[in-house]
This record gives structure tokens, sequence and C-alpha cells, in this order.
């Protein structure tokens, strides 16, 4: 059940409401300044894009990488048209206190080793910040749930020059299983249990989780919920998508500034046609 707002400004949870919150939206929080805020109707989620490798490449079958030279430009067009890349918590922050116009989401997928090299220069020259989100149970190997070319993961020594560096870290689950459909104990491992890893890793809260596939399904919307997670990405809009199931939008090498135009007018489109409850999302 949602609160009711009091006339001081704070809800009778204790959590400040968007009234009383006039501070600038912290890069990271900690504690109880993670993201308490409500239900994200679809035709209101804000933009995000979904990235995983930021490499060189020979091969790519999945299509997961972009090289470093598209993605600078990419990162070139948001900063010329006014906006900036930040991670997923402080773009829900944003969002709740109604400040979100000018900013995107960035999100990187997998923890792949070369955040640190490809992307890292790139946000800090145009003062931009992101989140990766980890495959808690691989750190420091490879991704062989793919059957295309193996890619390093992040180690534990990068992770936390990452997140000194102001990049978010999400939660991808313990092994990279897809969720829907699973038992309810590798539901737990892959959700609490990844979540409890990272935590004592970073010695902080975890705010943030990614369905790995994208794959989500009700069951495990309320898994990454009740793990104490305060959002869950997705990628797909759908009947789920809100808070616990944020749509993003998937950018490739071919994404130009033009696609870019394209893609976040398509993001608000599909948006505006989920329903939710059976009820028009707008």
């Amino acid at each position: 059940m949602v609160a009711e707002p009091r006339t001081d400004g704070v809800r009778s949870d204790g959590v400040l409401s968007d009234t009383a919150r006039t501070d600038p939206v912290p890069a990271n929080p900690s504690g109880t300044e993670l993201f308490h805020g409500p239900r994200i109707k679809p035709a209101k989620s804000p933009w995000t894009l979904m990235y995983h490798s930021v490499d060189h490449y020979t091969e790519d079958p999945y299509r997961v990488t972009v090289t470093p030279e598209r993605f600078a430009r990419q990162m070139a067009w948001l900063h010329a048209h006014g906006l900036r890349g930040v991670g997923l918590g402080e773009l829900l922050r944003a969002h709740a206190l109604g400040r979100a116009a000018d900013l995107v989401g960035l999100t990187f997928d997998d923890g792949y080793a070369d955040l640190t090299r490809g992307v890292l220069p790139v946000l800090q020259r145009y003062g931009f910040s992101a989140t990766a989100f980890v495959v808690v149970g691989r750190l420091g190997g490879h991704n062989i749930w793919d059957e295309g070319p193996r890619k390093p993961l992040l180690t534990a020594d990068q992770i936390f020059r990452l997140h000194d560096c102001g990049v978010e870290i999400g939660s991808h689950g313990m092994y990279h299983r897809s969720l829907p459909g699973i038992a309810a104990a590798t539901l737990a491992e892959e959700t609490r249990h990844s979540r409890e890893l990272l935590r004592d890793l970073l010695g902080e809260p975890v705010g943030g989780f990614c369905y790995p596939y994208g794959a989500v399904d009700a069951a495990a919307a309320a898994a990454v919920r009740d793990s104490g997670y305060h959002y869950g990405a997705a990628i797909a809009h759908g009947p789920l998508t809100g808070r616990w199931a944020l749509p993003r939008s998937y950018v490739g090498e071919r994404d130009n500034g033009l696609r870019l135009r394209a893609k976040r007018a398509r993001h608000r489109l599909r948006g505006l046609r989920v329903r939710v409850d059976g009820e028009d999302a707008r």
C-alpha cells in the first residue's frame, strides 16, 4: 500500500515526498537516500539506453558490441542536444522530482572489462555517469553464457574503480540465468543472494537489478522487489512495464544521431500504448 503524503512533506512511512525535496539529486546515495518513489507509469518511464560491450571486434553475432569511436560519437550527440547521461538510480530519483527532462539513463549489461577503457574516459569527458550491471558469480571470468567470442568480465578491483568514479553498480544476477519459470530457490539465489554479495563487496546497499536477456515475468519482478532492490531493468515495453520492469532502448554500432532521435520518439510512443491494470497508462 502506498503511504499517503502529509502536509509537512513527509509521507506516513517516513520517506520524504517529492514536494519536500529541494536539494540536488545525489549521484551515489547510500542507505535511506536510495530511491523509494511511487510506481512509474509506462507513459512516463524515463528514456534509458542499453549497452553491453564497448570495444573493437571482428566477430559479434549477438550485436552486443559498439566500437569506442561510435560510442564516443553517440555520447557527443547526447551532449550536443542538451542531454546528460546518468545511472538509472539517479535518473529515477530525478524523475520522481520532475527534474529528468534533460537526463537519459545509460546502462551497461554483463559487466564487461572494457567499461574501464572504452566507456569511463568518455563519460568523464562529458560529466556523465552510468549504471553497470554485473554478473556477481562471474566476476573476473568470461561471458560463458554466450556461444560467441569470449569477453573478459570486470574484476572486483575494476568494479571499485568504476564505483569510485561515480558509476552505479547493480546486479545482473549470479550466473546470468533467464529468470522466468526457474525454481524458487534458484530465483532467490539470482536476486536476493546476488544483491547480498554485491552489497558486501561494495559496503553499501545495492539499488538496481537487471534481468538477464531482458526476460521478466510476474514472479521474477516480485522476487526483485522483495529482495530489497529499488528498481528492475528490463528491455521491452509490456504488461509489467514500470518500476520493476523498466524499458530500455537497445543501442548498437549502427546507431547514429538520427537513429537515437527515432529511438527516443519510439520509446515515448510505446509507453503510451501500454495498459496497466486494464487502464490506459496516460
